[in-house]
């Protein structure tokens, strides 16, 4: 049988035929706001069971009690009429009525000829109306008349009797167990009740998601509106606080390329002056020696290599490594493989160090450009580097230690800016292109004073 056919997948498109025309319906009825959504998911559960918690109590338990309080009546009423059945006198039956009246509760008159008009019973809501007719034919076989309605504390039971009409008046809290109205009444309050709660409760968390939503809607318009206060749910804090570290990371990042910008337009200047003065110091064709037309050429080509390195650096800062998927990366062996890079370029590692197997999701190829700009500067310096990583609280922490001359501690934050390293050497860009792949990983860079005199750049990534 070919894929795709027979009676199941026929049966799968016809469920999903019919599925596809009861959305439509469906998201019509349904509220379009969270809130509404939300409290109709409240709403809906609460009179289900309120429904069913009704229906159990006033199917099973009312029924039974009703039936065993009209059996009780109906059994004192059919022991009266056996003791009037054969105590006939007059002087008799009154004792009977006395007694009957002073032990049972129920309130019985003679009346002899009297005929009864109608019969059957006047309906009221609930199962005692059914459940007394039911004992009464069953007990007395007897015509009779039930009358719920003429005295709200009192039933009239009217039996007829070959020779009059038996009148019988019983309590209604013999029947009746409670109003029916007061339980609904309960259920129906409380349901409103949590209702009103939930919906309280609700609106505090939707409005929280409102104002995170209308932070975003600012801020997708430029509009600077600063962090927002993390309110309401656990998973809602945490969307605020990621969208403030989202715009934190944005504003910085527009801020570095602003920053680079500036820079690369300043420091060009630099070498196209030096290009402009070197054509213009040239002598007229044929008043200079091949020898000084050389040095001339090699001083332009200088420039324009040193131009191209800044291009090419920006360029390389400009595109990022946002393109590159993050994996999960042994570090430790990341670590061997850049140090050994790094001797075969010439570099000194003192050690690598990683006494247990750390883990880390990372774009490997970012973070090793981080480490070798890293290592290209200590080399730079003449310094040797000893590499280490490990984990904390905050996640997994990679150290480039080096023996160099270092960096002064009132300099620490100021050379990534961008540019500003590029006195001793280099684009000025290497730390700028660090610190940026590394928050864009969600960690940080910081620098500080080494162990081994020199400096100490402290990677932190998260686990």
């Amino acid at each position: 049988m070919a894929v795709g056919k027979g009676p199941g997948a026929a049966r799968r498109r016809g469920m999903a035929g019919f599925y596809r025309r009861m959305d439509r319906p469906v998201r019509r009825v349904l509220p379009r706001s969270l809130l509404g959504r939300m409290l109709l998911i409240v709403l809906i559960p609460l009179l289900v069971t309120q429904g069913i918690s009704l229906e159990l109590f006033y199917g099973n338990y009312l029924k039974v009690v009703s039936r065993r309080m009209s059996g009780s009546v109906s059994a004192d009423i059919v022991l009266t009429l056996d003791l009037l059945k054969r105590y006939e006198s007059p002087e008799d039956r009154a004792w009977i009525m006395n007694q009957v009246r002073a032990r049972t509760q129920l309130d019985m008159d003679w009346e002899p000829g009297q005929h009864l008009s109608r019969t059957g019973s006047t309906h009221v809501l609930g199962p005692m109306d059914d459940d007394l007719a039911d004992a009464l034919n069953n007990s007395i076989g007897r015509p009779y008349h039930v009358d719920w309605i003429d005295d709200p504390q009192t039933v009239h039971i009217h039996i007829q009797m070959p020779d009059g009409v038996l009148d019988v008046r019983t309590p209604r809290k013999r029947l009746s167990v409670a109003p029916i109205w007061l339980f609904v009444a309960w259920a129906v309050g409380s349901t409103l009740l949590l209702f009103v709660i939930a919906s309280l409760f609700m609106r505090n968390q939707i409005r929280a998601i409102r104002r995170l939503a209308r932070a975003a809607e600012l801020f997708g318009l430029g509009r600077d509106i600063g962090p927002i206060c993390p309110e309401g749910a656990q998973e809602v804090r945490k969307a605020a606080v990621a969208f403030n570290r989202m715009q934190e990371r944005i504003f910085r990042f527009v801020a570095q390329r602003t920053a680079v910008l500036a820079g690369v337009s300043h420091d060009l200047r630099t070498p196209l002056t030096r290009l402009r003065l070197s054509l213009a110091m040239i002598p007229p064709q044929g008043t200079i020696d091949a020898a000084q037309f050389h040095a001339e050429v090699t001083d332009m080509v200088a420039d324009v290599a040193e131009m191209e390195g800044m291009i090419e650096s920006y360029l390389s800062f400009a595109r990022g490594e946002g393109a590159e998927t993050p994996v999960a990366v042994d570090v430790g062996q990341m670590l061997d493989e850049v140090a050994s890079a790094f001797r075969r370029a010439g570099g000194s590692i003192l050690s690598v160090s990683v006494p247990q197997p750390v883990e880390a999701v990372l774009r490997p190829g970012a973070i090793r450009r981080v480490l070798d700009n890293l290592l290209q500067n200590a080399r730079r310096h003449d310094a040797r580097v000893a590499l280490s990583a490990g984990r904390d609280e905050r996640g997994v922490v990679i150290c480039v230690d080096d023996d160099g001359p270092g960096i002064p501690r009132d300099r620490m934050e100021s050379v990534f800016r961008p540019f500003e390293s590029g006195q001793n050497g280099g684009t000025g860009l290497g730390l700028t292109i660090a610190r940026d792949i590394v928050r864009a990983h969600g960690g940080d860079i910081a620098l500080r004073q080494s162990r081994r005199g020199g400096l100490q750049v402290r990677i932190v990534l998260p686990a």
